[in-house]
């Protein structure tokens, strides 16, 4: 029970990576606030935790905006307490050239990817800093590495989102608060299937193609699953990472290799 008498926040925690990451943190004796803009799927997960001897509260929120965010944290307050654990997951991604690219579409990614994980984590920073312990986990992407065709608004707020947590990092290390990231690859989500959607659609072959070509771009020829996420995100959580600080991490299966 690597996690036992912690409390965790994790946004965009009704499917793939973070639902993944609660159950996990679950497991090992974490409380949790639940966070996502959809109530039906955050409760349900809530209700399946709860059976299996867990302890987690569904949260609303909408981390493109700030009022919403701010609501979060003091229900997060009211209903679990100060949390030790904000995982930042919540995000969107999106495929089109920089040429057709309009404001909306580059805006929404700052939005959400970037300044949400800013807003939430400066929400949650005062509790961590007072208990004196503390975990900032943002999920980043292998994009915020390097850089891919037709996702220029989704890299540039994923390299952001490192630089963000490098700072963090610097700037907690002497209250005992540790800030890193971890940067997947494909993962076997439904923002992967979207993705394969897309350059079907777009190509003219078929969605079975579109899967098979973004395997290939592991070395395992492989999507990775949300459980190798959450492993490490556990790991990143534990008393046992305090020495792991400022870090991006990748699980991609080699493709990016730094």
């Amino acid at each position: 029970m690597k996690l036992r008498d912690k409390k965790a926040f994790i946004t965009g925690a009704s499917r793939g990576i973070g639902r993944a990451i609660a159950l996990a943190f679950a497991k090992e004796g974490a409380s949790l606030a639940l966070g996502a803009r959809s109530m039906d799927a955050l409760s349900s997960l809530a209700y399946k935790i709860e059976a299996e001897g867990g302890n987690a509260v569904p949260i609303q929120i909408d981390v493109g905006d700030a009022g919403s965010i701010d609501a979060a944290q003091s229900a997060v307050d009211e209903k679990l307490g100060k949390v030790h654990i904000v995982v930042n997951n919540a995000g969107i991604a999106q495929s089109i050239n920089v040429l057709n690219m309009d404001d909306a579409h580059w805006q929404s990614h700052l939005d959400i990817n970037l300044t949400g994980t800013f807003r939430v984590t400066r929400a949650f920073l005062p509790g961590l800093i007072a208990q004196g312990w503390g975990r900032v986990i943002n999920i980043a992407s292998t994009a915020g590495k390097v850089g891919f065709q037709y996702t220029a608004a989704y890299c540039a707020s994923k390299h952001g989102v490192i630089g963000f947590t490098r700072a963090l990092a610097l700037e907690m290390a002497s209250k005992s608060i540790t800030a890193n990231a971890i940067c997947p690859g494909f993962v076997n989500t439904e923002m992967t299937s979207a993705a394969a959607r897309n350059i079907a659609e777009k190509t003219g072959g078929s969605e079975a193609d579109a899967l098979a070509w973004l395997k290939k771009v592991s070395p395992q020829n492989r999507f990775v699953e949300p459980e190798e996420i959450a492993a490490v995100a556990v790991m990143l959580a534990s008393e046992e990472a305090c020495g792991i600080n400022g870090q991006a991490i990748n699980v991609d299966g080699g493709a990016v290799v730094y």
